[in-house]
């Protein structure tokens, strides 16, 4: 080994970065963890279930950071107003063709409580579905653009995912409009609003309708 100084300004060979050995790893301190991953991170702090609760099996709330619920009474009107931005117009294009409900009883009579007792005519039906084509139509069109039909637009309401609050894609526009209006118009149509209507007011947590549930959709304040 040359035993020369080393040469004035550069550093001794020691204090040489590129000339350094790797150093020895520190002594294992004996703790459970050497040699291991890490312990997991520790849990979140407890979910605050907000102004409805916990979810419907005591999970994360799914309006959580959504906007309010819409109000019973609000919802029935934008869903009025929707009825007749439909069944004005389409009344009126039924006339020359008769009308799209039939009123005289067989002698000729006027007579309305006759015709609601009796069984759809075939002109009655022809109607009643062309009518369910425009209202499902109608609804899963607006639904799925941005959730708010016309009435829902009038009155700030729209209509969200229940899982995520996402404007509702076709499938779930479809379901919820097919669901509404079938059974309103060709079955049951009393009986079905007024289904829907107590559920508005009952239904906990969400206040679904029948057409929620099945789309799981809820409706919310959009003001």
């Amino acid at each position: 080994m040359s035993n020369d100084a080393p040469t004035p300004g550069q550093p001794p060979e020691d204090d040489d970065p590129f000339l350094k050995k790797p150093q020895d790893p520190p002594p294992s301190s004996g703790s459970p963890y050497d040699g291991a991953p890490p312990p997991p991170p520790p849990p979140p702090p407890p979910y605050d279930p907000g102004p409805y609760g916990g979810g419907p099996y005591g999970g994360a709330d799914p309006l959580a950071g959504m906007p309010p619920l819409g109000a019973p009474g609000v919802r029935i009107l934008a869903r009025l107003i929707d009825f007749l931005i439909i069944s004005i117009p389409l009344y009126l294009i039924s006339l020359p063709f008769g009308g799209a409900v039939d009123v005289t009883s067989d002698n000729g009579d006027s007579d309305v409580g006759n015709a609601v007792t009796n069984t759809y005519s075939g002109h009655q039906l022809i109607w009643s579905l062309i009518a369910l084509v425009c209202y499902v139509g109608y609804d899963t069109y607006f639904t799925h653009k941005d959730g708010r039909t016309l009435g829902k637009r009038l009155l700030k309401l729209r209509v969200a995912m229940l899982s995520d609050g996402s404007v509702p894609p076709t499938n779930a526009s479809l379901m919820r409009a097919v669901v509404l209006w079938l059974p309103a118009l060709l079955c049951c149509p009393c009986l079905w609003w007024l289904i829907n209507i107590v559920l508005m007011f009952t239904d906990k947590p969400y206040r679904q309708g029948l057409q929620d549930k099945a789309a799981k959709t809820v409706v919310v304040s959009a003001g």
